[in-house]
C-alpha cells in the first residue's frame, strides 16, 4: 500500500510542478504528516525531490524525473481518459485505485499526446451525476470491507460466506460459489451460483463477507454478458407480472416502453395516440408507472389497475380542494 502511494506521490509532483503537504495530503487521502515521511523516503530512495520555502513553496522534483509510457497514438490515451472517468469502478471499491491509474497513465504519456488528450478529455463528460432535470443518480453504497471480501472470493475463485438482506427478508447468512461481478447504472450485483442453482445478489445488500479458502465450483472460463442476459430473462418471466391495456400520447411513449419488461403488442388510434399491451413486473409496477404519466396515459385494463389509478387521484384531488 505505501510503494503504490509513493509512486503517486511521484505521480502528482510530475504532473502539477510543485504541491504543498497539505495539497498532496488532500489528494492522497492521508495526513501531512505521512506525507513528510514518505517524502523522507523518496528522497532516501535517491528520487530528486526537493523543498521550497515560502508562502508558495512546497515540494518539487528536479526537473527530467521522468518515465514514459510509449506506443500510445492520441486516440488510445483519450481512451484511456475517458475510461477513467466513469463511476464503475466506484460500485467494486476501486475508485482509489482508478484515480492513482490514471494519474499515472497521464505522467507516463508522451508529451506530444499529454496535453492534446488531456484537453480533448475535458470535453466530454461520461454519466454524469444529474440529467437535465437535475435528477440525481443514486449510487448505491457498499463499505469497502464488504465489497473488498468479495473481490477477492472472486478473483482468486474461493468460496464466499455472505450475510445478506433480501428485500422484505431478515438478514441470513450463506455461502455461494462467486462467478463474476457487473454494474448497471451505479448499481454492483455479484453473480455466483448456490447449491449449483444460479443466484444474483445485489452488493449494497450484503451486510458482511468472509472469504473463504476452499476452491469455488465453477467454470474456469465464463461469458459474463450472457450470464447477465439470461439472468435478467429469467427475472422478467418471473415474479407477480401483469399485463396491462394503455393508450399513451407518442411524446411518452419511450417513458412508457422503458418503464416496462415487455411490449407484446402495439396498434395507433385514429387520434394518434398510441394503444400498447405491456407488462409489468407486478401490480405496484403498474401502477406507479401509469401514474407518472398523468394525462398522458390511460390505463384502459384490467379494471382493478383503472379502480387503483382513479381512487389515487380523487384522493390527491380533496387534498388540493378548496378551503372550507
Amino acid at each position: 500500500m505505501r510503494a503504490d502511494r509513493l509512486v503517486s506521490l511521484v505521480l502528482l509532483l510530475r504532473r502539477h510542478g510543485r504541491l504543498s503537504a497539505a495539497a498532496l495530503a488532500r489528494e492522497l487521502e492521508v495526513s501531512t504528516r505521512t506525507v513528510l515521511r514518505d517524502i523522507e523516503a523518496l528522497s532516501a530512495a535517491g528520487v530528486p525531490v526537493y523543498a521550497e520555502r515560502g508562502r508558495h513553496g512546497g515540494f518539487a522534483l528536479l526537473p527530467g524525473f521522468r518515465t514514459e509510457l510509449t506506443g500510445l497514438n492520441h486516440d488510445e490515451a483519450l481512451a484511456l481518459l475517458v475510461a477513467g472517468s466513469r463511476r464503475g469502478a466506484q460500485a467494486f471499491g476501486l475508485g482509489s485505485a482508478l484515480a492513482s491509474a490514471m494519474r499515472k497513465v497521464v505522467d507516463a504519456l508522451p508529451e506530444s499526446y499529454r496535453a492534446t488528450a488531456t484537453g480533448a478529455a475535458q470535453r466530454l463528460l461520461i454519466d454524469p451525476e444529474t440529467d437535465l432535470l437535475s435528477r440525481r443518480v443514486v449510487t448505491e453504497e457498499v463499505p469497502d470491507t464488504v465489497v473488498t471480501e468479495v473481490r477477492r472470493a472472486v478473483f482468486a475463485g474461493h468460496k464466499l460466506r455472505i450475510h445478506y438482506a433480501a428485500a422484505d427478508q431478515t438478514p441470513t447468512w450463506r455461502t455461494v460459489d462467486p462467478i463474476g461481478l457487473v454494474t448497471v447504472r451505479d448499481q454492483g450485483y455479484l453473480l455466483a451460483t448456490r447449491s449449483g442453482a444460479d443466484r444474483t445478489y445485489r452488493l449494497s445488500r450484503i451486510l458482511a463477507a468472509e472469504e473463504l479458502p476452499e476452491p469455488a465450483q465453477r467454470p474456469d472460463r465464463v461469458d459474463l454478458d450472457r450470464a447477465w442476459q439470461e439472468r435478467g430473462t429469467r427475472f422478467r418471466t418471473g415474479g407477480h407480472q401483469v399485463t396491462v391495456l394503455v393508450r399513451v400520447h407518442p411524446a411518452r411513449r419511450e417513458e412508457l416502453v422503458g418503464t416496462a419488461l415487455a411490449v407484446r403488442a402495439e396498434d395507433a388510434d385514429a387520434d394518434g395516440w398510441l394503444r400498447l399491451e405491456v407488462t409489468f413486473q407486478d401490480p405496484t409496477h403498474a401502477e406507479w408507472a401509469l401514474w407518472q404519466l398523468a394525462t398522458n396515459a390511460e390505463a384502459l385494463a384490467p379494471q382493478w389497475l383503472r379502480t387503483s389509478l382513479r381512487d389515487r387521484a380523487t384522493a390527491i384531488a380533496a387534498s388540493y380542494g378548496m378551503p372550507s
